[in-house]
């Protein structure tokens, strides 16, 4: 199943203004902006992620919808899990986790 996950914009990547980090219940992952450009998102905005990019700005009534609908569906492990996965490379707070094989 494909999953639109909703993120908080905490913080836009310092020299990288097409790069944001979202925080998806507690995680942090830095998602790429760039398909939203004609309305860039901020600090504060909260965006559907999917695969580690923002696809649409939406209200934060929407995210919490939005949560509840994934959870209602049974899909709020696999969604952690995918944004889990989002820069797991440039970010280190689950360092302790083993490597997650990867379909080829």
């Amino acid at each position: 199943m494909c999953l639109a996950i909703p993120g908080k914009i905490v913080e836009i990547a310092e020299g990288q203004n097409d790069v944001g980090i979202v925080e998806v219940t507690g995680v942090r992952r830095k998602v790429q902006l760039g398909l939203l450009a004609d309305d860039m998102p901020v600090k504060g905005d909260w965006v559907l992620i999917h695969v580690g990019f923002a696809m649409s700005k939406i209200s934060e009534f929407d995210a919490a919808e939005q949560m509840r609908l994934l959870s209602m569906l049974g899909e709020i492990d696999q969604a952690m899990e995918e944004v889990r996965g989002y820069g797991e490379d440039d970010n280190n707070d689950h360092a302790d986790r083993e490597p997650r094989s990867r379909p080829n």
